[in-house]
C-alpha cells in the first residue's frame, strides 16, 4: 500500500482545524488503496491551534504535528513539513479548506499517470476583493515576463508531489523561500489542474495587502535579476542623455554666451535623477538584504515540540 503525507501549515487556525480533518477524512475514506498521514505545522500560532492539534492527535493516530518556537512564516512551515515527511507522495495544502480535499482523487490519478507533480491553479478568485485579484494578475504576468520560472496565472501551493521531487526541493535550502517558484524551478513533469476557488467559511485570512506585496517582492527577487538589469539600462540611457545635454549646453554657451535661463529644467532634472537614484538604491538594497540574510546561515525554522517520534497505528 502506497503512502501519502499531507503537509498543512497552520497559523491561528483553531476554528477550522476540526472541520478540515473531518472533511478530509471523508475524502480519504473513499481512497482505500493509499495510507494517509497528516503533518500539521503550527507556525507559532497565538490562539489554541496547538491545543486543537493535540486533541486531534489523541483521536487520530495518523495526525502528527510540529510546533514552531515562534512565527517563522508559511514558507518555513511548508519546508518543515516536507523535511519531516517520509511517504511515497506528499500533498501540500492550506488548512482553511479553500484547497478542497475533494480534489484528492483527481490529483492522485494525475500523478499515477507518470507525472512527478500534479498542481492546481484557480479558475476564479471567488470571495476575494477586486484589488487582490488585480494584484495577483499583475504579479503572475510580471513574474512570467521577467523570469525563466513560469507558472500559470492563479497557481497555488496545493499539489501532490513524488518523493523524487520532494527530495529535490529539500536540496534548495535558502532561508528566504518562495515555494511557488521553487516548485517550478526544480522542473519535473507537472500536470496542472484547474479548480474553482472555495470561499473560507470559518476563520479569517491571515494575508494583508502589504503581506501579499512583500510575498510578491520575494518571488520576483528570488528568481530574477531583471530589476538589476533594468537599473543598468536606465543608468546607461540617463548618462547618454546627460552627455548629449552637456554637449548642447557647451555649444550654446560658446555661441550665445552664458544664459541664466534653465532654472526649471535644472530643478526637474535634479529631482528626476534623485528619484531614479533612490529607486535604484532600493532595488539594490532588496538583493543585498537577501544576500545578507542567506550568509548568516540561520535555520529555516526552530521546532519547539512535535509528536512525530511517537508510534503510529493504523488510520482510525
Amino acid at each position: 500500500m502506497k503512502t501519502i503525507d499531507i503537509v498543512v501549515p497552520c497559523y491561528n487556525e483553531e476554528e477550522v482545524l476540526p472541520y478540515f480533518v473531518k472533511e478530509t477524512n471523508e475524502v480519504i475514506a473513499t481512497i482505500p488503496d493509499y495510507r494517509f498521514r497528516y503533518i500539521f505545522v503550527d507556525d507559532g500560532s497565538k490562539d489554541k491551534t496547538l491545543s486543537v492539534l493535540k486533541t486531534l492527535a489523541s483521536r487520530f493516530s495518523n495526525v502528527k504535528y510540529i510546533s514552531f518556537s515562534r512565527n517563522f512564516g508559511k514558507e518555513s512551515a511548508m519546508y518543515a513539513g516536507l523535511k519531516n515527511c517520509t511517504a511515497d507522495y506528499v500533498i501540500v495544502m492550506d488548512a482553511d479548506l479553500q484547497h478542497p480535499p475533494k480534489m484528492f482523487p483527481q490529483m492522485i490519478e494525475g500523478i499515477e499517470e507518470g507525472n512527478d507533480c500534479c498542481a492546481l491553479y484557480r479558475a476564479k478568485q471567488t470571495g476575494e476583493s477586486k484589488i487582490r485579484q488585480l494584484v495577483s494578475k499583475v504579479f503572475f504576468s510580471f513574474q512570467n515576463n521577467i523570469s525563466d520560472v513560469k507558472m500559470p496565472e492563479g497557481a497555488v501551493d496545493y499539489r501532490i508531489m513524488s518523493r523524487k521531487m520532494v527530495n529535490a526541493i529539500l536540496e534548495l535550502s535558502e532561508v528566504q523561500r518562495f515555494s511557488k517558484g521553487i516548485f517550478c524551478w526544480v522542473g519535473f513533469k507537472t500536470k496542472w489542474i484547474e479548480y474553482q476557488n472555495v470561499e473560507r467559511t470559518v476563520g479569517t485570512t491571515k494575508w494583508s495587502l502589504w503581506g501579499l506585496f512583500k510575498y510578491a517582492l520575494d518571488g520576483i527577487t528570488a528568481f530574477s535579476v531583471t530589476p538589476l538589469r533594468v537599473i543598468a539600462g536606465m543608468g546607461f540611457v540617463i548618462s547618454l542623455l546627460a552627455f548629449i545635454y552637456i554637449i548642447i549646453t557647451l555649444v550654446q554657451t560658446l555661441i550665445f554666451g552664458i544664459d541664466v535661463e534653465g532654472y526649471v529644467t535644472t530643478l526637474c532634472s535634479v529631482l528626476f535623477l534623485g528619484g531614479i537614484i533612490e529607486l535604484s538604491v532600493g532595488i539594490l538594497g532588496e538583493y543585498i538584504g537577501r544576500i545578507y540574510n542567506e550568509t548568516k546561515h540561520r535555520p529555516i525554522y526552530i521546532a519547539a515540540e512535535t509528536n512525530l517520534d511517537e508510534e503510529e497505528d493504523e488510520f482510525d
